[in-house]
Order: structure tokens, then sequence, then C-alpha cells
């Protein structure tokens, strides 16, 4: 009896990927439009949030899981804004010292625990080629580490790519 393969993990962060920080082609939307910093978890940059990225995202063929500093408020304030359900989240222990002198994002190590083997797509706009290395060499199971520009956040490019990681690696 073999057992059902499961899906494929996409770790997602919010800072950079899903609330972009500008730069050329970015347009910040007018005040009047914004309407959160008077709100409780008002954060002015969840303005910046494209109300379709949760569809998108929903519609990839893999499970979501916040891989944020934002950790459970995640949940409670980005979700609901993109439309998305609530989510499992990567909790983070303390940054290891060895991975700073080994050039390892913080994050690095802790995703591949989390991922226990299967295949993961990891979406940031922190990661560098030592953390492709890495994974590479400690991770057993296909692995994309997909680097978003923060200036923009995900495009369509973005979303192509991982879709196609993802039908290449079913």
């Amino acid at each position: 009896m073999t057992g059902t393969p499961r899906r494929a993990l996409l770790f997602l962060d919010v800072d950079g990927p899903l609330i972009p920080f500008g730069g050329t082609g970015y347009r910040e939307p007018p005040a009047a439009s914004r309407g959160d910093e008077g709100q409780p978890g008002g954060n002015p940059l969840l303005a910046r949030l494209d109300p379709g990225h949760g569809a998108r995202l929903a519609a990839l063929r893999c499970d979501l899981v916040w891989a944020t500093t934002w950790m459970g408020d995640a949940n409670e304030y980005v979700a609901p804004r993109i439309g998305l359900p609530e989510l499992p989240v990567v909790a983070w222990p303390e940054p290891a010292e060895e991975d700073e002198r080994a050039g390892l994002h913080w994050k690095t190590r802790t995703l591949v625990e989390w991922a226990t083997g299967r295949p993961f797509l990891w979406v940031d706009d922190e990661m560098t080629p030592a953390d492709r290395a890495w994974v590479a060499a400690h991770h057993p199971a296909p692995a994309l580490l997909h680097r978003v520009d923060p200036r923009t956040g995900l495009t369509d490019r973005d979303f192509a790519t991982l879709a196609r990681w993802l039908r290449d690696h079913p």
C-alpha cells in the first residue's frame, strides 16, 4: 500500500512579496483610499496589498504556509485583505550564529526542517545563492527558492514561475 503523495509547500513572506516597498513601476495608493491608519491593526503598509494575490496563490497546486515575521498577524491582517483562509504559520527560533557565519538567511534552516522532506517553494525577497546551495545540499526533495523584487512585489512573471515549477514537480 502506498501513501498519498503530499502536495508541495509554498512558504510565503509578507514584506516584499505581498507588501512591495516601492520603486520603478510601483504607485502608492492615495491616502484617501487606504483607510487603515485608524483601524485596529491599522498599518498603512497594508494598503499596498494586491487583493487579487489571494486567489492567485490559492489557485496554485500547493499548501500555503506563512513564513514571515508577521507570524499569526498575517492570518489576522493580511489573509482577509487578499482573500486567503487562515494558514499555518512557521514559528521562528532565535537565529543561529553559525548560519550567519555561513551567509545563510535566518529562515533557511527552519524552513527545511518545517518541510520534513516535502518539496517546497520559498517566496521571499532576501534569499541568496548561499541559501540555495544549503537547501540543495540538505533537503532531499525538490525546492525552489524564488526571490521576489521587493520594489514591485509578486508579479505575473513570478506567478508564472511558481506555477511552472509546480507543474514540473508534481
